[in-house]
């Protein structure tokens, strides 16, 4: 495991209840200079393969990218990172109905929320809607996931749903599966159709 996996490790016990010295000391030795705080780890995926394809190690330039465990621990997770805690930079995503969480837990904590970048629904709906339904279904297909695509797209609860809205739900029916789309989205993605709020974060770090 790299010194920053372990950093992020570290932070996510601490989150839980746990001891904070593992956090503040690794913290103190990296140096650790950004914290990006993201939902879970598909959001994780797709800042990683971003970076990746500009050529950016963001462990090695002090950026930590984390995911919280949903949108409701960023209050927790900023207390500890934030002013309050390490007094690290905060930056980071979240879904348009999650903006309330976001705005009033770096509240508390005295972080600025200029950093945070909000998608209109979530990031996947954000990466199909920059792909398109056509070469977002090419890619599943790529990915051998178009039979259970069709079989999806046959139960009844999705007829009159639009196909963006169909690619989405699709997305998140098999654990495991947003991660790896986290990926493949991304790295489908032409360099001037990155979503703006993705974009915007890594420009800003």
């Amino acid at each position: 495991m790299s010194d920053m996996g372990a950093f992020r490790e570290a932070v996510t016990a601490w989150a839980a209840g746990g001891p904070d010295d593992a956090a503040r000391g690794l913290a103190a030795r990296l140096p650790v200079r950004t914290a990006v705080l993201l939902e879970g780890p598909s959001d994780v995926a797709a800042v990683d393969a971003l970076a990746a394809s500009h050529g950016r190690d963001l462990a090695a330039e002090g950026v930590c990218v984390l995911p919280m465990g949903g949108a409701m621990n960023i209050g927790r997770y900023a207390r500890l990172l934030g002013p309050p805690g390490l007094d690290l930079g905060l930056t980071g995503l979240c879904d348009e109905n999650e903006w309330g969480w976001f705005a009033r837990g770096l509240e508390r904590a005295g972080a600025a929320s200029q950093g945070f970048f909000v998608c209109a629904a979530d990031l996947e709906d954000e990466l199909i809607r920059a792909l398109g339904v056509t070469r977002v279904k090419e890619l599943v297909r790529e990915e051998g996931d178009l039979r259970p695509l069709q079989t999806f797209l046959n139960q009844p609860a999705q007829q009159g749903r639009a196909p963006q809205q169909q690619l989405r739900r699709f997305l998140g029916t098999k654990k495991g599966r947003k991660i790896r789309y986290g990926h493949v989205l991304v790295e489908a993605l032409d360099p001037g159709r990155v979503p703006a709020p993705l974009d915007s974060l890594l420009a800003g770090l």
